[in-house]
């Protein structure tokens, strides 16, 4: 698979996870080359050649990710930090979540010249095992989302969004849980758009990969063709070609950061000041997570 759908997002995840984590975040983070690389691989199955240029590639991300990207969400948590005593708007919560998206975009177009040569390289043999996982991650998706009933849903989404909210906030009471079960009722959720899309990005990106690998039938690519050939496949995922959901994933996202808002401005004083402690302890494994070389 596409470094830069991989090797990226699972730094920027993991990273970004200072946000919500527990108390091995610093432990995963350190680990994130090694995760990143067994993730890689239960998609592509490496070969005997690939796996030392792979490690040596996250080893280098992860040195960079550290020194340069781990100082500025360290600032982001800062800000988060400070604004987390008063109430908030959507505004503010969609700006935070812009942020992110910006740090996320960073690690992503750092690893782009590694991701477009692991992308050169794949065989027929290691995109046919990219597919296969596609289809086994597909069922099992479908099985927990598409073939769920509503109230299932709502509640599988409501569990999750309890546990975000209360590891910032701690336990919330029957109003605080009402107001977002109600929200995430509310909300457009439509898990066949989502399915649908999911299903489209997966066989774009093969599409994309036969091109990169030279196993279309053309003749084979050179870097510059095939990180032109990345950086569209990119652009569809973040622009979907479905004029449905892209209009679904603008509107979904401003309906969590409505839901953000809304939680917050519910809470009490002292649920305030625990998020604020959080954010400061997760501020402070940024910052020393920087500081180790």
């Amino acid at each position: 698979m596409s470094w830069c759908r991989i090797i990226g997002p699972a730094l920027a995840v993991l990273a970004l996870a200072l946000l919500q984590a527990c108390s091995a975040v610093k432990l995963a983070y350190n680990n994130t080359p090694e995760l990143a690389y067994w993730w890689i691989d239960s998609y592509a199955d490496l070969d005997e050649a690939q796996p030392g240029t792979v490690r040596e590639e996250l080893a280098r991300l992860h040195q960079w990710h550290r020194g340069t990207e781990l100082p500025k969400v360290a600032e982001l948590l800062q800000k988060a930090r400070r604004i987390a005593i008063a109430d908030t708007t959507p505004e503010q919560a969609c700006e935070l979540f812009a942020n992110i998206r910006v740090r996320i975009d960073a690690v992503i177009l750092q690893a782009e010249p590694a991701s477009v040569a692991l992308a050169m390289d794949l065989s027929a043999a290691q995109l046919a095992n990219i597919k296969s996982k596609f289809k086994k991650n597909n069922a099992g998706w479908r099985d927990d989302w598409v073939k769920s009933s509503p109230a299932e849903r709502l509640d599988k989404r409501m569990k999750s969004a309890r546990k975000r909210s209360e590891d910032f906030y701690g336990n919330l009471d029957e109003r605080q849980i009402t107001l977002l079960r109600e929200a995430l009722a509310r909300s457009s959720f439509d898990p066949e758009l989502n399915f649908g899309e999911r299903v489209r990005r997966q066989q774009d990106l093969l599409q994309t990969l036969r091109l990169t690998s030279g196993l279309a039938g053309d003749a084979k690519p050179n870097a510059a063709q095939a990180t032109s050939a990345l950086r569209a496949y990119l652009e569809r995922s973040i622009s979907s070609p479905n004029p449905a959901y892209r209009a679904w994933t603008d509107n979904a996202i401003l309906e969590g950061c409505r839901t953000v808002a809304l939680l917050h401005n519910g809470t009490t004083p002292a649920q305030r000041e625990r998020a604020q402690r959080r954010l400061a302890g997760y501020e402070r494994d940024a910052r020393e997570l920087a500081a180790q070389r």
